[in-house]
């Protein structure tokens, strides 16, 4: 037996010697044809291989606190949102030490090159559990974006990727028993078959959309397998067992194996409830359009009509044919040239034209009063695409208004006049009697009341009708003020301008609290005081009336009168708000409106 050392050395699978020189195992992990990168516990780089360097763009320091969970510039979602520190899936293992797998994550280089990468991470253990840090895997899928569909192809037989799809899908073998489904499936169907032991729609009963029961042999999925090819275009309504239904459209396709031998079918199920339910609406809104007596047209943003309803035939005279395609600018009187591109140049700003009363010119050449209404129409990608206009026949109410003006100033002049025989009967009446100082308080007061009657009475004229808070009510006033005690009666507040159906209102209404004050309040005294405030803050005015020193109040008002009646609806129609307060000293009220319907 020989003296030579005998000592035995590992041999390979192969029986042959290891080689003498140890394993470079930086080497073989940077010929590793993924990229990788190892953290620990705190995130912190420990290595990653050369794979890992060209995708990022750069080589960062290792154990370098500031080069946290990976080396990359800047992470980004697929969409493009950029990814915080705390929100790269690195932090979210080392916290939880749940895994990552197949996220989907945009790298950027320093140069702003970005990089769809296909991320898996893992957490590493201690030998006590605890987690000692994290392994990230990643790969450039940026080309293979271009054989996508090729890709899904092959991931559908992968059953781990169907059971997360939200599509409906299910597979069954060639005499159509149940092999798959996916969770969204089950879903749909409100039940779990078994599969191989389940028949493909034996879970469930079908039907044809018109609520007929559909044969099993009709079925979508059926045809596919019998008829060997794919089955398209057919709705049908399943039922669940709780007895709810719900319409689908199938998409079902046999399999093939390379021999071209049937092997099984798989179906994509599409619940449509939200897409009939859209069309029930459409076609709902389509017959309020149609059967509307206002004219409802819409046009492109060059003003070309694209639709036309009933009502805009009978109130243009334009069928929809001669109309459809046509220039919106046919209706438009000539002398009206600059009012459409205005409306339009509104429209795409994404403005609204409300109630705007102008004229119209019919197919036969005459003119109709209309008011016009146009909204912008936006695309599902929110982009205004074009108007709508609904255009009501004002005819009927100019008419009105113009014989309500000319009666209203018919009573006008005929209570003006009542206003001068009175006041002249009184002057003949009193200068008879040698009572000249009562009959001048008479007169006076009866010419108070004649100017508030025209000042509010005039606001129907075709005239523009402006004034001022102060004036109004100074007018409304002045028959109650005595000239040997004016402190009785005291305005305070600024000049605000006032106009429109605000004059009449307001009008209306303060000459209603004067009528009570005489009669119930601070004026049947004569010791009564009453103090008139109002002011502007923000968008509101608000006024305070004030009564004092006038007859205790023992209780509030028990019934609402007419007057009480007509101060309510006239406070509703100008936007506003009134608020009584009862107390033995007076009645105080106050009344609030928005200052843009003071209409001056």
């Amino acid at each position: 037996m020989s003296n030579t050392d005998t000592t035995s050395r590992p041999r390979n699978h192969a029986g042959t010697d290891p080689p003498d020189s140890p394993v470079d195992i930086e080497r073989l992990l940077d010929l590793f044809p993924g990229a990788f990168n190892v953290c620990d516990r705190e995130g912190r780089l420990l290595r990653y291989n050369q794979v890992a360097a060209e995708l990022w763009g750069r080589r960062p320091r290792l154990r370098d606190a500031s080069e946290r969970f990976c080396g990359a510039h800047r992470l980004r979602r697929p969409d493009g949102s950029e990814l915080s520190p705390d929100q790269n899936p690195v932090a979210e293992t080392l916290r939880t030490g749940a895994p990552v797998r197949n996220a989907e994550i945009m790298i950027e280089q320093p140069d702003g090159t970005r990089i769809l990468t296909l991320v898996n991470i893992n957490a590493l253990y201690g030998a006590a559990g605890e987690i000692t840090g994290a392994v990230c895997c990643f790969r450039d899928i940026t080309d293979h974006r271009a054989g996508q569909a090729s890709a899904f192809s092959e991931a559908l037989r992968s059953h781990e990727l169907l059971r997360h799809l939200p599509a409906a899908i299910y597979m069954t073998d060639a005499e159509g028993r149940l092999t798959y489904y996916n969770e969204a499936a089950a879903e749909l169907w409100g039940t779990r078959p078994e599969p191989g032991t389940s028949e493909f729609a034996a879970s469930w009963k079908l039907f044809w959309p018109d609520g007929r029961p559909m044969p099993y042999a009709m079925s979508p999925m059926a045809l596919a397998l019998q008829e060997r090819r794919p089955v398209r275009g057919v709705d049908v309504v399943g039922e669940r067992p709780d007895c709810t239904r719900v319409p689908f459209l199938p998409c079902p396709a046999p399999l093939f194996d390379d021999r071209g031998n049937l092997v099984g079918s798989a179906n994509v199920l599409v619940d449509i409830t939200e897409r009939l339910h859209a069309e029930e609406a459409a076609r709902r809104l389509a017959f309020i359009v149609e059967s509307s007596d206002d004219a409802i047209i819409s046009t492109d943003l060059e003003g070309r009509i694209s639709s036309w309803n009933g009502g805009a035939e009978r109130l243009y005279g334009y069928p929809a044919a001669e109309a459809l395609g046509q220039p919106v600018t046919i209706l438009v009187p000539e002398d009206r040239p600059d009012e459409e591109p205005t409306i339009l140049e509104r429209i795409r700003r994404g403005e609204r034209v409300d109630h705007y009363e102008t004229m119209r010119r019919r197919k036969d050449g005459s003119l109709v009063d209309i008011s016009l209404t146009v909204s912008p129409i936006h695309d599902g990608a929110g982009r205004i695409i074009g108007a709508s206009k609904i255009a009501r026949d004002i005819t009927d109410r100019r008419r009105a208004e113009q014989q309500q003006r000319l009666l209203l100033r018919e009573m006008n002049h005929r209570i003006k006049n009542l206003f001068t025989l009175a006041i002249g009967i009184v002057g003949l009446s009193g200068r008879a009697a040698g009572a000249e100082d009562v009959t001048n308080a008479i007169r006076e007061r009866l010419s108070a009341l004649a100017r508030a009657h025209e000042l509010t009475l005039h606001v129907f004229d075709d005239r523009a009708r402006v004034t001022t808070l102060r004036a109004l009510v100074e007018s409304i006033l002045e028959p109650y003020r005595d000239p040997a005690a004016p402190d009785r009666v005291v305005l305070e507040g600024d000049d605000l301008t006032i106009g429109g159906s605000a004059l009449t209102g307001i009008a209306l209404l303060i000459h209603e609290f004067a009528t009570n004050a005489t009669k119930y309040g601070a004026l049947s005294s004569p010791t009564g005081r009453i103090t008139i405030r109002w002011a502007s803050q923000d968008d509101h005015v608000t006024i305070l009336w004030q009564e004092r020193d006038g007859p205790a109040i023992a209780h509030p008002p028990s019934e609402e009168g007419f007057g009480s009646s007509l101060a309510r609806s006239t406070v509703r129609q100008l936007g506003g708000a009134l608020a009584r307060e009862w107390s033995r000293d007076g009645l105080v009220m106050q009344l609030s409106i928005p200052a843009e319907r003071l209409g001056g």
